[in-house]
């Protein structure tokens, strides 16, 4: 898809954040603002935003903390160039660069054990219990490809620096997945439950860990999103738009 003015603009933060996203194909909702509000970054550290898309997450991240610097690696050449126009949209360019490539085969731009932390929003559906939906580019945002959830959690483990942390967001029914993932390689594990409405299960889990730790995992009381009657609750309204960090 051609990159141009055209493109349909959201705005994240509370208007924080300007983000062109495509026509066609996927289209960042709140996920990755919660991400970056759960990725406790501190001034001077560097993150590596794994699978970067359009650059939401990384943008959120460095508008709320303007001590660190963020590289996005993204494997489409489109969504990167989104991601670049975005960074320079935002004021952003010097703190949020993005690097073509593949997890599977890192770039040489990307230097083993060299972030503070890594966060990410991998596809959430596993490759063989998904029918991709149609465009390319939503397909690979929503269903596994040769890359899968081990692998990007093994991506994570190769690029932070010893005792670093990685954050994500994912289905709440892909807990176990991610959960074994991580043994082994992490712990000090901390899972946050999203709930759409208190008294409805969690659509969504946040889940930090850190590197080369045996501390034991913790569940958190979550974070209710919606009120009954569909606003915001007062504490994700403060997330979402008020560019709060998600403290524990």
């Amino acid at each position: 898809m051609p990159l141009d003015e055209a493109a349909p603009t959201d705005f994240l933060l509370g208007g924080r954040v300007r983000l062109l996203q495509p026509e066609e194909g996927y289209r960042a909702a709140i996920d990755p603002v919660f991400l970056a509000a759960f990725t406790a970054a501190r001034d001077g550290e560097s993150v590596l935003d794994a699978g970067t898309g359009t650059g939401a997450a990384a943008l959120c991240l460095a508008a709320r903390l303007p001590g660190v610097s963020v590289v996005g690696l993204e494997q489409r050449a489109d969504a990167a160039a989104f991601a670049r126009r975005n960074a320079a949209l935002n004021g952003l360019e010097a703190r949020v660069s993005v690097v073509e490539g593949d997890l599977l085969a890192p770039p040489d731009a990307l230097r083993p054990s060299s972030f503070d932390r890594v966060m990410m929003n991998p596809p959430y559906l596993r490759a063989d219990a998904a029918s991709p939906p149609p465009g390319a580019w939503k397909a690979a945002a929503n269903v596994e490809g040769r890359a899968r959830l081990p692998d990007w959690l093994r991506f994570a483990d190769a690029m932070l620096k010893p005792r670093g942390m990685v954050t994500l967001v994912h289905r709440a029914d892909r807990l176990d997945d991610i959960l074994a993932a991580l043994r082994g390689r992490f712990g000090a594990v901390v899972v946050v439950p999203l709930w759409p409405r208190a008294g409805q299960e969690a659509r969504r889990v946040l889940v930090a860990a850190r590197k080369g730790v045996r501390s034991p995992a913790r569940l958190t009381a979550g974070v209710t999103v919606h009120d009954a009657d569909g606003r915001y609750t007062a504490e994700a309204e403060r997330i979402l738009r008020g560019a709060a960090a998600l403290e524990l």
